[in-house]
């Protein structure tokens, strides 16, 4: 059984960001997780992985990233957005979730685009000493996808990475052809850049990367034997990055690929919940 939630939106100027939130647990201190999802993927996809959480006692909201789900604007050829502005929305988000819920400790929840979006937020954050208030990182499916880490097909990846930016780049926006939705083409420029050069690129000329080594926070880290997007030494590559963060590694077996586990979310929602809960 799903459990139905609230939609809000946050005012972004003229656009919104849409979130959907799920009743909190009645202990006012109970973690809150705030799920970022993959490119393309809207929130109301991770609706069972959401409920399981809430179930096991989690304050849980689900962030739409512009242009998907909820959120506007829906790209269009007059969408430069990327990277930076992904980066500035986790900011937006959290503190609203920060404002509304603030005795509850917040932990971060990144699937694929949402986690590098979630890094880099963290990254910028540290710079500007706000990081110590997040208190856990989980990554499910998310890494840095550098061509030269992949076995026999590394040329294709590097060929279909590319032949994708180069695209949204000539049409001016992504179109969604078989891959991530329709997308602006910043996004897919930045997206091309960590396929191409295996580091995040710089965003509004700041290098928010130099500060992930600085970062110190609890991270799990759960990859999937089935995922093809993102296999485990993809997400092993960004974890590299992070040298100062304890990270608890767990590799799952079984059926689940990049996007089915969260459909049929127990083995993820499991090893979350336990994350969070030996939390300082």
């Amino acid at each position: 059984m799903t459990v139905a939630y609230e939609q809000r939106w946050i005012a972004r100027g003229s656009e919104w960001l849409g979130l959907q939130w799920y009743p909190p647990p009645a202990d006012p201190q109970a973690p809150i997780v705030l799920i970022l999802p993959a490119m393309g993927v809207p929130a109301g996809f991770y609706r069972p992985f959401a409920t399981m959480l809430q179930t096991a006692g989690l304050a849980v909201v689900v962030a739409d990233h512009r242009g998907t789900g909820a959120s506007t604007p829906r790209a269009s050829r007059r969408s430069s957005y990327g990277y930076a502005e992904l980066v500035d929305d986790v900011a937006q988000v959290r503190a609203t979730v920060a404002t509304e819920q603030p005795n509850r400790p917040l932990v971060l929840l990144g699937h694929s685009l949402g986690g590098q979006a979630a890094v880099l937020h963290l990254a910028a954050a540290h710079t500007a000493g706000a990081a110590d208030e997040v208190a856990g990182l989980a990554l499910v499916g998310s890494g840095l996808p550098y061509w030269r880490l992949y076995p026999w097909w590394r040329l294709g990846l590097l060929g279909f990475t590319q032949g994708i930016h180069a695209t949204s780049t000539l049409l001016r926006v992504w179109p969604g052809w078989g891959f991530g939705g329709r997308q602006a083409r910043g996004v897919m420029r930045d997206w091309a850049h960590t396929a191409r050069v295996g580091r995040f690129p710089e965003l509004a000329g700041i290098d928010h990367a130099s500060g992930l080594p600085k970062l110190q926070l609890p991270v799990l880290a759960v990859s999937l034997e089935r995922d093809t997007y993102v296999p485990a030494f993809a997400m092993d590559h960004l974890l590299k990055q992070l040298p100062a963060a304890p990270v608890e590694r767990v590799h799952l077996t079984g059926p689940a690929d990049h996007f089915s586990w969260a459909r049929k979310p127990e083995p993820v929602a499991t090893e979350v919940a336990r994350f969070v809960a030996q939390l300082p």
